[in-house]
């Protein structure tokens, strides 16, 4: 059947503009998406590097675009029109929304965060915040072609149904898409080249186009839906992993100094490294920190390795020492996975244990997983009189007013896991919160109201602590202080960039997040051996006397007091490291995936 009627046929390029106008309009927004994810800052496109992507790769972007084109043939009338004109606008909020959850993660979303809307309550300053004029680009187009919709609307019968021409359609697209991976996969040996990169969803989206990394994320969130039962040779496979990655090194004076004391977590909101020791006109961002550098254990080259589950992601961490499943978020996912976690290793030193937040426990799903590590109490919002809110909640001087009360009474010794949210994006302090004096300029800006968010944080966890010693309870207790994930750089790099004054210091922070293990009368010491949140759990248990052999074989950390190697694995399977083998990088890397069945085998209920 023709595409259109015989009398038609000097018209026919003219019946054919619509289809050709949406696939060049979404080949374009696809090398727009690309050339934003380039960019550092994720605001501004990287023309040249987006080309050589795209170009390169030319035959899986158009094969992808050609296959949601085909299907068009198969309808006729208004729907033919009203389908392709539907299509670019869904396929454009599509891209969009793409784009804001790269801003917000750095890296590309899977079906698994529908499963974690509930965490989008009192979100949405933070969500708009991400939003920056050149993502207009991915919506010029809609207007007009909603206006050719109306348009045809009365000239139904100019687009007949044309089986032939999908079919042409439909079999070119698959050819183009097959033959690129194959392509790929015959020039290429190295890591990160296949189509499809478990490690970084990013390289995937290169490959396979932004679109087509959506349907492959379709597969992908079915694959993983799927019951998951670990074999006996993945079981061999985790068994040997931990095995390979034990190091033979002395004991020495850090072991099991503090044994007995209390044990107290601060896993501070969007905490970054580059406040450290910085003064802003005179004033230190972090005072009450850098005072406690005295009397502690800083890691200086320190780094933040949540994956898409961010702050819950750094929950599980620290306390279990696994690294976070490859999509989605654990907490959502596998809330009731099995570790061999810090409460539990810690209660059979006679410790009792209490997870603080002061947000509802369905944030991020945080209660069920917690109280499945076995914490004896998890403390929610509903507990905490939450009538000093701004932001996201409850202020940071209020929560840890009444985490401290919460603390105080309960038996020693004990660990509690306490979480701060004041300096959560978009650092919008209150004026009258706000202590710094900035020039307007830096204050107004994005990175003046960080600077103030975790200047206000600072003062409140110096109160916290002083209230401890009120209760006699510091000077028996280890603080452990470290951020969660970074702040002002993950989500505002290019806020931070547009600041224009003298210094520069705050430019960079690659990732990087202090941790501190504080104990009052403790002499302090600088520790640049670099690690990551995976390394907290064995740390902390070497200076508290658990001994090793109750944590080796499900740790997947090192203890950073006792290792010859200096290394941290990022989510995205890169290493950051000094003097490591690449054997070591290997093994190193290779645990992203030994975590992932863990989790999704529930390997530690029976290994």
């Amino acid at each position: 059947m023709n595409y259109l009627n015989e009398e038609q046929k000097p018209r026919r390029v003219w019946r054919l503009i619509l289809p050709i106008f949406i696939f060049l309009s979404l080949l374009l927004k696809s090398y727009i998406f690309i050339g934003l994810t380039l960019d550092n800052l994720h605001a501004y496109i990287v023309f040249g590097m987006a080309f050589k992507v795209v170009i390169s790769r030319i035959g899986a972007y158009g094969g992808f675009i050609l296959l949601f084109i085909s299907f068009a043939f198969l309808l006729k009338g208004r729907t033919h029109v009203w389908y392709l004109v539907l299509l670019d606008a869904f396929l454009s909020a599509v891209l969009f929304l793409d784009m804001l959850y790269f801003r917000g993660f750095n890296t590309m979303p899977t079906l698994h965060v529908f499963s974690q809307a509930s965490n989008l309550e009192n979100l949405s300053t933070s969500i708009t915040a991400l939003i920056h004029r050149n993502d207009l680009l991915f919506f010029l187009d809609i207007v007009m072609l909603f206006a050719a919709g109306f348009y045809f609307w009365r000239r139904p019968g100019n687009f007949k149904r044309n089986i032939p021409l999908f079919a042409a359609g439909l079999i070119a697209s698959i050819a183009l898409i097959a033959f690129f991976p194959a392509k790929l996969s015959a020039s290429s040996k190295t890591a990160g080249t296949s189509a499809i990169y478990s490690y970084d969803s990013t390289v995937t989206c290169y490959n396979l186009s932004p679109l087509g990394y959506n349907l492959y994320s379709l597969y992908a969130y079915w694959n993983d839906s799927r019951p998951y039962t670990l074999t006996a040779a993945d079981k061999d496979k985790i068994r040997a992993w931990f095995e390979q990655k034990q190091e033979k090194v002395p004991d020495n004076e850090y072991k099991a100094i503090f044994k007995g004391k209390n044990l107290i977590f601060i896993q501070w909101e969007s905490l970054e490294n580059f406040v450290i020791h910085h003064s802003v006109n005179g004033q230190e961002i972090t005072p009450v920190l850098n005072r406690l550098l005295d009397n502690s254990l800083y890691f200086s080259n320190f780094y933040a390795q949540v994956n898409e589950g961010t702050s819950s992601d750094a929950d599980l961490l620290v306390n279990t020492s696994v690294y976070p499943i490859r999509h989605g978020s654990t907490f959502f996912r596998y809330p009731n996975t099995e570790f061999n976690s810090l409460p539990r290793l810690l209660k059979g030193m006679g410790y009792y244990s209490s997870a603080l937040h002061p947000v509802s426990g369905s944030f991020w799903n945080w209660r069920v997983a917690l109280s499945s590590m076995g914490f004896d109490r998890c403390i929610d919002a509903s507990s905490y009189d939450c009538s000093d809110s701004f932001g996201i909640g409850l202020s940071d001087a209020s929560s840890l007013k009444q985490a401290e009360a919460f603390i105080r009474q309960q038996p020693q010794p004990f660990y509690s896991f306490v979480v701060t949210m004041s300096s959560h994006t978009p650092y919008d302090l209150p004026k009258t919160l706000r202590e710094l004096s900035l020039a307007s300029s830096l204050d107004e800006s994005t990175l003046g109201g960080y600077l103030q968010s975790i200047h206000y944080a600072d003062k409140q966890v110096g109160i916290f602590l002083d209230n401890l010693r009120k209760d006699g309870l510091l000077d028996n207790s280890v603080i452990v202080l470290y951020g969660d994930h970074e702040g002002v750089h993950k989500y505002f790099g290019d806020a931070v960039a547009k600041v224009s004054l003298s210094e520069d210091w705050w430019l960079k922070n690659n990732n990087q997040i202090p941790l501190i293990i504080y104990q009052n009368g403790f002499k302090g010491k600088e520790v640049k051996t670099i690690g990551g949140q995976v390394d907290i759990l064995p740390t902390v248990l070497y200076l508290m006397g658990v001994e090793e052999d109750k944590y080796a074989s499900t740790a997947m950390g090192r203890n950073l007091l006792k290792t010859g190697k200096s290394f941290a694995v990022m989510p995205d399977g890169k290493t950051i490291e000094e003097n490591s083998s690449p054997e070591d990088s290997s093994s190193a890397v290779r645990g992203l995936d030994i975590a992932d069945r863990i989790i999704r085998g529930n390997y530690f209920k029976n290994p």
